[in-house]
C-alpha cells in the first residue's frame, strides 16, 4: 500500500499541474523528509539490528563502531556471510562503510551507488557521498565526544586503513579501539555458513606448473631478498589458490576459499577449514609428511595463534604485503621481526602468466565470443518484439555462457543496461528496477564467464534503432580510446597510468570524459580484477604476459552510457630500431556496433586497426561457430566484421551510399 506521503506528494502534483508519473518514478527513492517518510518497496527496515548493536557496544564503552564492506582477507568480493554492511543497512553494492553510533547511523558510498543506496535503505541511515578516510574521521569527530573511543574490527583493516583513521583521530583526542570479536556477527542470527563442499585441484591439462614448482619459485625470491625474510605470510585468498592450484566456491563469482599460507624456506603452513579437504587432496599436497615441500593442514581459526608462535622464535622475520594482510595479524609482529612491501612475490608472479595459461586463457575467450554474438543476435531480433528486458536479457548470456565447455557460471554479476539505467556504470537490474528493452534506447551489457582455462570480461554497447549524433560520436570516441591504448607500443616496464589518459584523450577534445578506471588485471579462473595489473597509479609495471581488460566509457546522466571493454595480453612488439618494446593484443572477439560507428573520426591508424581487428574476428570465430553448427550466428558475425572503407566516411554514410548505388544500378538496368 503506497505510504500516506507518497499520496499527497502525487496528489500535489496533479493539483499543481505537474506530471504524475514524473513524480512518481522519483519515489523510487527514499523520502525522508515527508511524515511519515516514504520508503520504496526496494527499502530494508533495519532498526531492530541497529538497537541490538547498540546495546553490545555499551558494555565496552566505545561510542561509535565502524563496518568495512570487506572480509579478512580485504578482498574485493565477499561471501554473502561477510556481507555484514548490506545486513545492518540494507544497502546491497559492493563499495561501503558504515558508521554506528548510539543516536545515528552513516554509510558512506561513492557516486556508482548513490541511487542504490536511496533505494535500499531506511530513515535510520545518512548517506554520505564523500567516500574518503578522512570524511568518515570528520563525522565522527562531530558525533564522539572528546576521550571517546571508536571500535573496530582488526581482521576488516589493512595497516593503512588503521593508520589513516589514527592519523586523522589522533589529534582530536578520540581513538580506535581493536574489537576482535566481531559485534556485527553476534547480532546476525542467521549469518550464512561456510560451504560445505570441498576443494579442488586443476587438472594438469589447465597447468604448467605444479604447486611445488611454485613453492620453490617464491622460496628463491624469499631468499634472494636483501632484508633476509625467513617466511612469507600471504593473506589474499587469490595468493594462496594460485600458489597451490587449488579452488574453492566460498566468494560468488570467484573461485577462492578462505586461506592462509606460511611459507617457510622448510616449511608450509596451509590453513583452512579441514572438513573440506578430502583424503586424495591432503594426498596431492603430501600432508601426511613434514618436509619442505610437505603442505601442514592447520585450522583457519588457529592462525592467530600459529602466526604468534612463529613470530616467538629467535631470529625470524616475515615479510607480509600490506595490500591484503589485515591488521589483526600486523600487529602481532614486532617491528624488528616484520618486512613490508606492497605487493607479495606471489602478486607480482601470478600476474605474468606461462605459456599454457596464455594458450588457455585466449581459448576460453574464443567459446566466451560464441556466447556473447549469440546474445547480441537474439536482441536484435527480439528487442523489436517489446518484451524483452535487462533481466531476460542478463539471463540469456548466462545461459548461453553455461553451455560452453569447461564453463563454471559468471565471472560477476551481469551489467545489463538500457537507457538511462547505463548512465549508472555499474548498475544490474532487479525486478524492481528493469527496464524494457526498446529500440530508441541504448543498451549496454558487461559480463563475463568463469572457465576451467580462463576468466572473461567484455563490455559492448549497442543501439537497435537511430542513434543521435550525440551517441554516435561519443561512442566513436570511446571507440577511439579503446583502439588507441591497444594499438600502442611502449618499452617494457612502463607503467598503466603513464599511458592511461590514451582512453581519454579523444573524449577530452570535445569535452567528454568518465568516473571509472580504464582497466583492471584478469586472471585464469580466478578474479575478474586481478590486482595489481592495470592502468592505475598504484599498479604493477607492464611486462608480457600480461592479461588487462582496456575500458573507457561515456555516461550521461538520465540518458544513455557507452562502455567498450576488451581484454589484451601484453605481448612483444617488433620495432625499427628496438627489441624490448611490448604492445596489446586483444583476446576479446566480438564486433563493436556498426551503426554507432562514425568512421570519419577515426584516424587511417585507427581504422586500420579496426580492420584488422575484425579480421582476426573472422579467422578464429569462424572455425569455432562451425564446429558448434551455429551457422546464423556466423552469418552475422560476417557480416558484422565486413571491413570498413578506409576513406573516412562514415559507416552509416558508406551504407547510405552503398544502398543508392544500388538503386541506381536497379533504375539503370530498368531504363536499359
Amino acid at each position: 500500500m503506497p505510504s500516506f506521503g507518497w499520496l499527497l506528494a502525487l496528489s500535489l502534483a496533479a493539483l499543481t499541474g505537474h506530471n504524475v508519473g514524473a513524480v512518481a518514478s522519483e519515489m523510487t527513492e527514499r523520502n525522508c523528509s515527508l511524515s511519515p517518510p516514504y520508503l520504496p518497496s526496494t527499502a530494508v527496515t533495519t532498526t531492530p539490528q541497529l538497537q541490538e548493536l547498540r546495546e553490545r557496544m555499551l558494555p565496552l564503552n566505545i561510542s561509535a563502531y565502524i563496518i568495512p564492506g570487506t572480509d579478512a582477507h580485504l578482498s574485493e568480493y565477499i561471501a554473502p556471510r561477510d556481507a555484514r554492511v548490506a545486513f545492518m543497512t540494507g544497502f546491497t553494492g559492493s563499495a561501503g562503510t558504515a558508521v554506528v553510533t548510539q543516536t545515528k547511523a552513516a554509510l558512506w558510498t561513492d557516486s556508482r551507488y548513490w541511487v542504490q543506496a536511496e533505494r535500499q535503505m531506511d530513515c535510520n541511515w545518512e548517506l554520505e557521498k564523500d567516500v574518503s578516510i578522512s570524511s568518515i574521521a570528520e563525522w565522527l569527530i562531530s558525533e564522539v565526544p572528546p576521550g571517546g573511543e571508536i571500535g573496530f574490527d582488526p581482521f576488516l583493516f589493512s595497516l593503512e586503513t588503521q593508520e589513516s583513521y589514527s592519523i586523522n583521530l589522533d589529534s582530536s583526542n578520540r581513538s580506535l579501539k581493536s574489537i576482535p570479536a566481531n559485534l556485527v556477527d553476534q547480532v546476525w542470527k542467521d549469518r550464512p555458513p561456510i560451504p560445505p563442499d570441498s576443494l579442488t585441484h586443476l587438472p594438469s591439462r589447465v597447468i604448467q606448473r605444479s604447486w611445488q614448482m611454485k613453492v620453490d619459485h617464491i622460496r628463491s625470491q624469499i631468499r634472494d631478498n636483501p632484508y633476509e625474510p625467513t617466511a612469507l605470510l600471504l593473506s589474499a585468498l587469490d595468493e594462496t589458490a594460485w600458489l597451490f592450484n587449488l579452488r574453492g566456491n566460498d566468494i560468488p563469482y570467484n573461485p577462492f576459499f578462505y586461506s592462509y599460507t606460511l611459507l617457510t624456506m622448510d616449511e608450509i603452513w596451509l590453513f583452512v577449514h579441514m572438513q573440506r579437504v578430502p583424503e586424495d587432496l591432503r594426498t596431492y599436497l603430501n600432508s601426511s609428511c613434514t618436509g619442505p615441500l610437505c603442505v601442514q593442514l592447520k585450522s583457519y581459526d588457529t592462525v592467530i595463534d600459529e602466526v604468534k608462535k612463529y613470530v616467538a622464535r629467535p631470529g625470524v622475520k616475515v615479510w607480509v604485503g600490506t595490500e591484503y594482510t589485515n591488521y589483526a595479524l600486523y600487529e602481532l609482529i614486532t617491528e624488528d621481526k616484520l618486512l613490508t612491501s606492497s605487493y607479495s612475490p606471489v602478486l607480482t608472479t601470478k600476474a605474468v602468466k606461462d605459456e599454457t595459461e596464455q594458450r588457455i586463457l585466449r581459448d576460453a575467450h574464443v567459446r566466451d565470443a560464441v556466447a556473447v554474438i549469440q546474445l547480441l543476435m537474439w536482441l536484435e531480433q527480439a528487442v523489436p518484439q517489446g518484451k524483452e528486458t535487462e533481466l531476460t536479457a542478463a539471463e540469456y548470456v548466462n545461459e548461453r555462457r553455461s553451455k560452453q565447455k569447461d564453463n563454471r557460471g559468471p565471472s560477476f554479476e551481469t551489467i545489463s543496461a538500457s537507457g538511462p539505467n547505463a548512465a549508472l556504470a555499474h548498475y544490474s537490474p532487479t525486478k524492481e528496477s528493469c527496464r524494457t528493452l526498446s529500440v530508441d534506447e541504448m543498451y549496454l551489457v558487461d559480463s563475463g564467464g568463469q572457465y576451467l582455462d580462463g576468466t572473461t570480461d567484455i563490455t559492448r554497447t549497442v543501439h537497435w534503432g537511430t542513434p543521435t549524433e550525440l551517441q554516435k560520436e561519443a561512442f566513436t570516441r570511446v571507440l577511439m580510446g579503446c583502439i588507441e591504448i591497444s594499438r600502442t607500443i611502449f618499452p617494457s616496464g612502463t607503467r598503466g597510468a603513464n599511458m592511461e589518459m590514451l582512453g581519454r584523450r579523444a573524449l577530452w577534445e570535445v569535452g567528454l570524459n568518465y568516473g571509472h578506471g580504464t582497466g583492471h588485471g584478469v586472471g585464469n579462473y580466478f578474479g575478474v580484477h586481478e590486482w595489481p595489473v592495470g592502468f592505475q597509479t598504484n599498479n604493477i609495471p607492464f611486462k608480457s604476459g600480461m592479461f588487462t581488460s582496456i575500458e573507457p566509457g561515456y555516461y550521461k546522466d538520465n540518458d544513455f552510457g557507452i562502455r567498450i571493454e576488451d581484454v589484451a595480453v601484453i605481448v612483444p612488439a617488433q620495432t625499427k630500431h628496438g627489441n624490448n618494446y611490448l604492445t596489446f593484443d586483444t583476446v576479446s572477439l566480438v564486433p563493436y556496433d556498426r551503426k554507432l560507428i562514425n568512421t570519419s573520426l577515426l584516424t587511417s591508424e585507427q581504422l586500420q586497426w579496426l580492420n584488422k581487428y575484425y579480421e582476426t574476428i573472422r579467422r578464429l570465430m569462424g572455425p569455432e561457430l562451425d564446429k558448434q553448427g551455429l551457422h546464423e550466428e556466423k552469418e552475422w558475425m560476417l557480416k558484422n566484421t565486413e571491413p570498413f572503407p578506409e576513406s573516412g566516411s562514415s559507416a552509416s554514410v558508406c551504407t547510405s551510399s552503398l544502398t543508392l548505388l544500388a538503386l541506381a544500378v536497379t533504375l539503370l538496368h530498368s531504363i536499359i
